[in-house]
């Protein structure tokens, strides 16, 4: 499944965004870039593992935007960690993945009011930067555990090695339940 030393080093805890069952016996942490094409073909997947596996499973998510590749990777999750102030991020990850190909500046907004925001408030918030320190901190994690790509998945603290289409992905939280 993963290399000895493929591990999380930053356990999932309160500072995380989270969905799904607390003490759900499967932990699923993905390191994702909203602008990522891969990315956006494993939410799909997540989402439909999710609701095969129930209370079972508990999926979390991280910022690891890839900068050099996707201009607008930053900015999206800053604007995803913005509405998680608001008690939002999940509705704002959502919006980020289904509308993945206009994630510029006016979009984010947008998306923002979309989810229920004060527009003005997020984009001054946005401007101000004042998630990259957060973004940041995702983005350190995942290079401390060995993320070099995304998405990258990490089932019950040990990063997942193999592919992540829905068989193959179900087949191995299935077995870390054992």
């Amino acid at each position: 499944m993963s290399e000895p030393d493929a591990q999380l080093t930053l356990p999932v805890s309160e500072r995380d965004h989270v969905r799904g069952n607390a003490d759900a016996p499967i932990t699923l942490v993905e390191y994702g870039d909203y602008e990522c094409p891969y990315c956006s073909g494993a939410y799909t997947i997540v989402k439909e593992i999710q609701q095969q596996m129930g209370d079972r499973l508990r999926f979390v998510f991280r910022n690891f935007p890839l900068t050099q590749a996707h201009v607008h990777a930053q900015k999206a999750a800053e604007a995803a960690e913005i509405a998680g102030d608001s008690g939002k991020f999940w509705e704002m990850h959502d919006m980020l993945y289904e509308n993945q190909k206009a994630l510029n500046f006016l979009a984010l907004r947008e998306y923002a009011e979309d989810v229920g925001l004060d527009g003005d408030a997020f984009e001054e918030a946005l401007e101000a930067r004042t998630k990259q320190d957060r973004v940041r901190e995702d983005f350190m994690s995942g290079v401390r555990s060995g993320v070099n790509a995304t998405p990258t998945f990490f089932i019950n603290g040990f990063r997942h090695d193999g592919g992540y289409g829905p068989e193959e992905l179900l087949r191995a939280l299935e077995s870390a339940e054992l």
